[in-house]
């Protein structure tokens, strides 16, 4: 069950890595994308369909984290507690001005909600950078400093929007499309750099994973029987309704959604 347990938790936190990873992206982009107000209505539209299931992983894991590890839960919260603020509060930024850019009047409400989903995805991108380099470095307990710490949690947002250029590439159209298309056609077909960086972002995630103590602080045996057994129930349905969100967006999109 310990090994089962461990196994969903790097399931969850590489989905999120690289699902969330690619509206994250493109929100990081945004300013560059959409010049103008109707183009960043249409970046914004691309990721309109996915981010709300892409942060069911995100809960999923730290449900896995809570229910299943316990201690080290306690201990990875305290320990990291400046990151996990810093990303929370990106979170909540980036989802406010994402349900609240169509709900508001004037041209500076909806440039204020950009503001917030451009800068909100930033936090989120660094605080989970900021959070790999502590875990790669050896210090799970305490958030990573110095300019080692500056530079990777920048190189992991890098990363991030460059999967969400590969994204935008496959998701738009006009001329926010031609701005994608204008990177990311030196490294190949749009496709390809997405599947390279989400590889990437998944293998980063794994490899930050083993900086956790996770053998030996699990929760008790009564209690993984009880999680394991109904997670491997509920992981089919999430990953098969997370196949039918992209299978039914696949398309590019020409105008606004319901955001």
């Amino acid at each position: 069950m310990e090994t089962l347990a461990i196994a969903l938790l790097a399931l969850f936190a590489v989905g999120w890595s690289v699902l969330a990873g690619a509206d994250l992206g493109t929100g990081m982009l945004t300013p560059w994308l959409g010049r103008n107000d109707r183009e960043r209505r249409l970046v914004l539209a691309s990721v309109a369909p996915f981010f709300l299931g892409n942060e069911v992983w995100l809960v999923a894991a730290a449900g896995v984290l809570v229910g299943c590890f316990p201690a080290l839960e306690g201990d990875l919260l305290s320990g990291q507690f400046p990151v996990f603020v810093a990303l929370l509060a990106g979170w909540i930024l980036r989802d406010a001005g994402l349900w609240s850019r169509g709900r508001g009047p004037g041209p500076r409400w909806r440039a204020g909600c950009d503001a917030a989903v451009t800068c909100g995805s930033w936090a989120v991108a660094l605080s989970w950078g900021w959070l790999l380099t502590a875990l790669l470095t050896g210090h799970p307990y305490a958030p990573a400093t110095g300019p080692t710490a500056v530079l990777a949690a920048l190189a992991v947002a890098a990363l991030f929007a460059a999967h969400g250029l590969g994204f935008a590439a496959l998701r738009l159209t006009g001329v926010p499309y031609e701005r994608a298309r204008r990177l990311v056609g030196r490294a190949g077909r749009p496709w390809q750099s997405f599947a390279l960086t989400g590889a990437l972002l998944a293998g980063l995630t794994l490899w930050a994973g083993t900086g956790l103590p996770l053998a030996g602080r699990t929760a008790s045996a009564a209690t993984l029987g009880l999680l394991v057994p109904t997670l491997l129930v509920v992981t089919p349905l999430l990953v098969a309704v997370q196949a039918w969100i992209w299978h039914a967006f696949r398309h590019r999109v020409t105008g606004p959604s319901y955001l």
